[in-house]
């Protein structure tokens, strides 16, 4: 027999169901409903439901089949007008044989009928579990295999599959190691793994981060829709009115078996909680992607749930929320804090749209880890018994778990990583880098003006050299007359030997003294080209005293002329006295441009003679 496609809607009075028959004869149809029972047969179909209500058969039923669409449209009016049938989109759960309700429990049943199911509407839903300390006594062994798995069902999967182990989780050895172990490892492997020179540069440079934030996924719109809802008819409205099944989605949850789960308070608190961990991890990489799957997705989900990747078990929802936040900035590309606080956001809505929502999320979950291999052995162990679970769960559980996973809040002081210190310290460089360019900046402003200063110094420089220049040519130009009057002197004393011999050799000598005046002269003057201010005035002297034997007679002149050889003589060792003196002091003397009286002097002797 083969499972026909179908779809059931209703409206206050009358439940509608829609089965596709495409190779039925209209002519065979079998129809059979009473209470919550619905049964139709038309060869090869056969379709078996239990409805969430009662519907009656009171001759306002009808059916009616559309030859182009190979359809049969089937109305069931209800047993309550008025009523509103919770979890039609709910197929697997639909498609499950009615249970024994019988006052003596079946073994078989006992976790899973509507006792259970009773209990937990009674009772309010805790999502703190009391824990106990663990004592060790000797009757207390280690089993030989530790659960994982779907509420802690499975045991012995990784023995028979050691070569898929490292591609599917991460702790070594599932089998053998308990809960606090896994923990532990868990923790140790994030804090090796984080990298804050990554989260640095996500957290400064967050131009694609701000873009993937901006991206809606579908349940941001159903949700919008469903309060727009809720608003106007001050009722809550099922998120089956808003949240729609592809075929595809369809055709996946009637290959799914129905299966009933014996599990008790402490692991139904395992298993919302492992739901919530998943649709975490889920929500990140909807995100980040765009609502578009890729070769990444499967890595991403698998590897920021702690569920999925170490087997964890949680106890409280800030666990949950806490370990994937950590994952969150150690494993992916992109690691942002305000990714973290996105996908918490996300799952509140989706878990706020009840069953439906959730559910067509493991839905994809469970595509995305079918389509990648190993990751399918995921699907075994836990989200294939989340797609079946879920249908049979009750929305208040939901909208509970919710509410709390909203009041549940995250700082990042809680991932223990240090990310406000080490966001401070960033900042702290950040600043003294701006600050560093900023004097730079002002540097580069300033570089022009001083460069003009610079050419205005060395405008002023080659100036003052030119000055010095002149006065140098000044003191060069002095320097050559003296030399060309010394060495016209030079030829006076050689034209004026002669007739000097004639003056009773008083010439002679007279010449000869005078001569040896200048050269002793020119030679203090090369000697000390600084002399002090009682040499200048002794040469005055000299001066004056030449000067007055020009107006003596020829005999006085020759007298006076060997009397000044000999004060000559004795003032000659004076001016090195003076020079040396005048080295240490910085005095120069400064040579005149005048010519030499004496020279003028014996030159008009030689033309009188």
């Amino acid at each position: 027999m083969i499972t026909p496609a179908f779809e059931l809607s209703q409206d206050p009075d009358f439940l509608t169901i829609i089965i596709e028959v495409p190779y039925a004869r209209a002519s065979e149809f079998d129809l059979y409903f009473e209470g919550e029972d619905f049964k139709f047969y038309s060869k090869p179909y056969f379709l078996r439901l239990t409805l969430p209500g009662r519907i009656v058969e009171d001759g306002r039923e009808k059916a009616s089949y559309n030859v182009d669409k190979r359809t049969l449209t089937i109305r069931l009016p209800k047993e309550s007008p008025g009523q509103y049938f919770e979890g039609l989109d709910m197929v697997t759960s639909l498609l499950a044989p009615k249970k024994s309700r019988s006052a003596k429990h079946l073994v078989e049943e006992i976790g899973a009928s509507a006792v259970l199911s009773e209990e937990e509407e009674e009772e309010e839903f805790e999502w703190e579990i009391e824990q106990t300390p663990y004592k060790e006594t000797a009757e207390s062994f280690p089993p030989l295999q530790y659960c994982y798995g779907f509420g802690n069902l499975r045991s012995g999967v990784f023995q028979r599959l050691q070569d898929e182990l490292s591609d599917v989780v991460d702790i070594k050895n599932p089998d053998k190691t308990p809960l606090c172990e896994r923990r532990k490892e868990r923790l140790a492997a994030e804090a090796a793994k984080f990298d804050s020179d990554h989260y640095l540069a996500d957290f400064f440079e967050d131009e694609a981060i701000q873009h993937v934030l901006k991206y809606k996924p579908w349940w941001v719109e159903a949700h919008e829709k469903m309060m727009a809802l809720q608003g106007e008819s001050h009722q809550k409205h099922d998120s089956n009115t808003v949240v729609v099944f592809t075929e595809e989605e369809k055709e996946q949850l009637r290959r799914f078996t129905n299966k009933s789960y014996l599990l008790d308070k402490r692991s139904r608190h395992h298993v919302y909680l492992s739901l919530i961990d998943i649709l975490l991890a889920y929500c990140y990489d909807i995100c980040v992607n765009e609502g578009e799957q890729n070769v990444e997705s499967s890595w991403n989900v698998r590897k920021l749930s702690a569920t999925l990747c170490w087997l964890e078990c949680f106890y409280d929802i800030h666990d949950v929320v806490v370990c994937f936040g950590r994952r969150v900035l150690c494993y992916p590309l992109h690691r942002h804090f305000d990714l973290v606080t996105r996908a918490l956001n996300d799952t509140v809505m989706i878990l706020q749209l009840g069953r439906a929502a959730v559910l067509k999320c493991l839905l994809d979950i469970h595509k995305i880890f079918r389509e990648s291999d190993p990751a399918y052995l995921l699907n075994d162990l836990f989200i294939t018994d989340y797609c079946v679970w879920i249908q049979k769960t009750k929305s208040k559980k939901l909208a509970a778990l919710s509410e709390s996973l909203q009041k549940t809040a995250l700082a990042k002081s809680h991932l223990g990583f240090e990310l406000e210190e080490l966001e401070a310290a960033a900042l702290l460089v950040q600043e003294e880098e701006r600050q560093l360019k900023a004097a730079a900046a002002v540097s580069r402003q300033q570089l022009p003006s001083s460069e003009s200063e610079t050419s205005d110094s060395e405008e002023s420089s080659s100036t003052s050299s030119e000055t010095e220049g002149s006065d140098s040519d000044e003191q060069e130009s002095s320097a050559s007359e003296d030399g060309k009057i010394n060495s016209s002197q030079g030829v006076l004393q050689e034209e004026g030997t002669g007739p000097l011999i004639d003056c009773n050799g008083l010439r002679q000598v007279a010449n000869t003294s005078m001569v040896e005046v200048s050269d002793e002269k020119s030679k203090a003057s090369l000697q000390s080209m600084s002399v002090p201010g009682k040499l200048i005035e002794e040469l005055e002297k000299q001066m004056h005293t030449a000067i007055s034997l020009s107006e003596q007679p020829e005999e006085l002149a020759a007298a006076s002329c060997f009397a000044l050889q000999e004060q000559e003589e004795n003032h000659v060792s004076e001016p090195d006295k003076y020079s040396e003196a005048s080295t240490g002091k910085g005095n120069f003397l400064e040579v005149s441009s005048k010519a030499n009286p004496l020279l003028f002097l014996c030159s008009t002797n030689e033309d009188e003679d």
